[in-house]
C-alpha cells in the first residue's frame, strides 16, 4: 500500500516542532506594537514597519515550507524515475532523528533490501525541535542507531544510499568528511549516493532569512564530496529551494 502524507503535514510539523520560535516572534511583535501606540509618529511608524517585516517573513517561510514539503514532488520521489527501481538492490536510507522518507523509498524500490540508519545523538543534536519530532514520529521499523564515522556495513556492499535532508546536521566539517568517506566505502563501485539538501544561498535566504545559516553552502558540500572522493554525476532542482546531488565514487578514499 502506497504511503500517504496528510494535507499540510509538512508545514504543520514545522509549526508543531518549532512553536517556541513563533511564540517569541509574536511576543516581540506584541511588545513593539504596545511601544508604538505610546510613541511619536516617527517611532511608531518605524516600529509598525518592523512588525510588518517580521510577520511577512514568518508568512513567507511557512508558504515556502508548505510548497516544498506538501506540494512538491519531494516525498513522491518522481524525480528518481530514471533510476532502476525494479531490480533487487541493497539500499540504505540515513536520517538524523526524523524519518519521513523510508516508507516512500521502500514503496518506490519494492524489490530492494532496505536498511534504515539513524545517526541522531542526543548529546550532539540538542535542538528541542528534533526531540519533539522524535516523540511525534517513532523510528521506522528496524531502524539502526549508528555513529557517523563508523557505519556497520561491509565494503562495496550497497547499491544506493539516500541522505534526505539529514547530512547538514553534521556540523563539524571533519566529521562530515569522515561520514562521506564511510558512505564511499560501503557503496559498490557503480553505486550511487543521493543527497538532498537546502543550500545556504540567496534563494533560501529569501525564504528563511537568517534560518538559511543552518544549511551548508554549495561550495562546502563540493569540498566535502571531493574530500571523500565523490564526483557529482547530476544535480536536480526539485524546487528552487531544494538541491539533490547524485554522487558516484571517484576512486578510493584514504
Amino acid at each position: 500500500m502506497e504511503p500517504v502524507r496528510k494535507p499540510f503535514q509538512g508545514v504543520l510539523n514545522i509549526i508543531r516542532f518549532n512553536w517556541h520560535f513563533y511564540i517569541i516572534a509574536i511576543g516581540i511583535v506584541s511588545v513593539l506594537i504596545l511601544i508604538a501606540t505610546n510613541s511619536n509618529v516617527l517611532i511608531s511608524s518605524t516600529l509598525y514597519v518592523v512588525c510588518t517585516a517580521i510577520l511577512v517573513t514568518l508568512f513567507i517561510s511557512l508558504v515556502v515550507s508548505w510548497y516544498v514539503y506538501d506540494v512538491s514532488d519531494l516525498y513522491r520521489f518522481d524525480w528518481i524515475e530514471n533510476m532502476d527501481t525494479q531490480n533487487p538492490q541493497k539500499i540504505v536510507n540515513i536520517n538524523a532523528g526524523l524519518d519521513e522518507s523510508s516508507a516512500f523509498l521502500k514503496h518506490k524500490f519494492k524489490q530492494a533490501d532496505c536498511t534504515v540508519l539513524d545517526f541522531y545523538d542526543p548529546l550532539k543534536h540538542t535542538e528541542v525541535s528534533i526531540k519533539r519530532a522524535r516523540k511525534a514520529y517513532p523510528p521506522y521499523a528496524g531502524t539502526k542507531s549508528i555513529k557517523t564515522t563508523t557505519l556497520p556495513l561491509a565494503d562495496n556492499s550497497i547499491d544506493k544510499v539516500f541522505a534526505i535532508l539529514s547530512a547538514h546536521e553534521i556540523r563539524n566539517e571533519e566529521e562530515r568528511i569522515l561520514f562521506f568517506k564511510e558512505l564511499n566505502r560501503i557503496l559498490k563501485p557503480d553505486g550511487q549516493l543521493v543527497m538532498m539538501e537546502h543550500l545556504r544561498d540567496i534563494t533560501n535566504f529569501m525564504a528563511y532569512t537568517i534560518g538559511f545559516l543552518h544549511f551548508h553552502s554549495k561550495s562546502t558540500w563540493m569540498r566535502t564530496f571531493s574530500s571523500a572522493n565523490f564526483r557529482v554525476s547530476n544535480e536536480i532542482k526539485i524546487t528552487p529551494f531544494i538541491s539533490t546531488f547524485i554522487l558516484e565514487k571517484n576512486g578510493t578514499t584514504s
